[in-house]
């Protein structure tokens, strides 16, 4: 039997290990050798890396997938894609979904991993339907959590709902790593014996079940996992590529992966992770097993934020209580999975009822959003205390939000004028306003400089 692997280390390792910093010019010379590796995709793209590219490193998130595609010639690329918020951390408009996949599509993305944070199957219609028309694949997800109002019945059937909505395979993404291996080969077998689709797991080592939790969904009928080259593995990244790799091949699997160009490539990035320990940027928290995500939940990118956003406050040492609020949060906002953006509205709202040593004091405008139906519908009941507290009178939006959504690319278009180069730039805008702007205006000034500099240097 055929068991898929997809390398995560230019986008879902690099996110949760280093809060997505890794630069283009970081793993570029390994690109092709890669390429022989006979991965089943390489994720290299979505997630946090459209906002890192812009936000920290200064590069155009548009431009880096097609270097990646020019030197991946012969292996899927794939990327994860969040229905209705793209990239961001809204709701855009059906027309900016659709032209965000076209051009995801057209430059080189072969297969999309379509989520909603809420397993609201409204929000990734539309994504779905403009990949299936630029024949890319549409992997559809759904997002695991545990929590008193998910079991196996939900996941059989949001399994049908995805494959009547005509997805090309289903994907089971445990953003925690909290999936035992029991539960990922009950999960698994519930759905293969529910849906004709190939079904595929992603995992994170964050509690240390993630290898026996990938053997045990291969046994159930799983057909590919998600695997990380072991530098980059570990902690709050996913299992080892090349364990599983061993491991599979002894039970008689076949994964097709070459195991001394593996080597090659985690040679590669062995210096690579080095760097990234020096700069202070790989914080050994994120590194080690923590069994206490079996408790509050944490995905490995909102740990590693979460880490990250305290030591700017000089409040690292109320970790412990910002996660022990989490469970809490989730609680009240009707148990959402925790998955961008839903991780980031909870992490953030639960630091926010920490830090002000009163719950709810402030509440996020982004919470707020969500209390009003912006982001779908909550998986189970809202407290109705923090409803009244936030919404007073205001009923909650009842229909799929984006359909009350104007358009809004080509005024956007207009309004950037000469700053906008491409529609792609208008995207990036319309993603991210203050940071593709900020882009945008750097990008300008240091085409300036470069002509003026060239001006000068042929006179001289």
């Amino acid at each position: 039997m055929k068991v898929n692997i997809t390398e995560t280390v230019l986008r879902d390792a690099n996110q949760s290990l280093i809060a997505t910093r890794a630069t283009y010019s970081d793993f570029s010379e390994i690109l092709e050798t890669m390429d022989r590796a006979g991965y089943y995709s390489v994720e290299c793209w979505g997630g946090a890396t459209f906002d890192s590219c812009l936000r920290y490193l200064n590069e155009d998130p548009w431009e880096r997938l097609r270097k990646i595609r020019d030197k991946l010639k012969n292996t899927k690329l794939q990327m994860l894609l969040r229905g209705q918020n793209i990239l961001g951390y809204r709701h855009y408009s059906d027309e900016v979904v659709r032209k965000f996949v076209a051009h995801a599509a057209g430059g080189g993305m072969d297969i999309f991993r379509i989520f909603d944070a809420l397993n609201d199957l409204r929000n990734i219609e539309v994504a779905l339907d403009e990949v299936k028309k630029r024949k890319a694949h549409a992997q559809g997800t759904i997002c695991y959590t545990v929590s008193p109002i998910h079991n196996l019945e939900t996941y059989a059937k949001l399994g049908k709902q995805l494959e009547e909505m005509g997805v090309d395979s289903i994907c089971v993404k445990d953003m925690a790593g909290i999936m035992s291996p029991k539960e990922a080969y009950d999960v698994v077998k519930a759905l293969t014996e529910s849906v004709k689709l190939p079904v595929f797991v992603h995992t994170h080592s964050t509690t240390g079940l993630g290898p026996m939790t990938y053997l045990k969904a291969v046994e159930a009928g799983c057909a590919g996992i998600d695997c990380a080259i072991s530098s980059f593995s570990g902690g709050t990244s996913q299992p080892s590529t090349e364990t599983l790799d061993y491991t599979l091949k002894q039970y008689g699997y076949d994964t097709g992966l070459k195991t001394e160009v593996l080597k090659e490539i985690n040679d590669y990035f062995k210096p690579i992770k080095q760097k990234y320990i020096e700069s202070g940027l790989m914080d050994p928290y994120v590194m080690g097993t923590e069994t206490d995500a079996l408790i509050y939940q944490v995905p490995g990118g909102m740990l590693s934020n979460l880490v990250s956003q305290l030591k700017a406050q000089n409040a690292i040492d109320k970790l412990d209580d910002v996660l022990k609020e989490v469970p809490a949060v989730r609680k009240d906002l009707g148990y959402p999975p925790l998955v961008t953006p839903m991780s980031q509205m909870v992490g953030v709202q639960a630091a926010t009822n920490v830090l002000l040593g009163e719950r709810y004091k402030t509440v996020s405008k982004e919470v707020k959003a969500y209390l009003r139906g912006e982001y779908g519908t909550a998986p189970g009941e809202i407290n109705s205390d923090l409803m009244k507290k936030v919404l007073g009178d205001e009923k909650p939006i009842e229909g799929r939000f984006a359909e009350s959504l104007e358009p809004e690319f080509e005024k956007t278009k207009k309004e950037l004028g000469n700053l906008a180069k491409s529609d792609e730039d208008v995207l990036s805008y319309i993603a991210f306003p203050q940071i593709a702007e900020k882009f945008l205006k750097n990008r300008e000034e240091s085409k300036a400089v470069t002509v003026t500099y060239s001006i000068v240097k042929k006179e001289g």
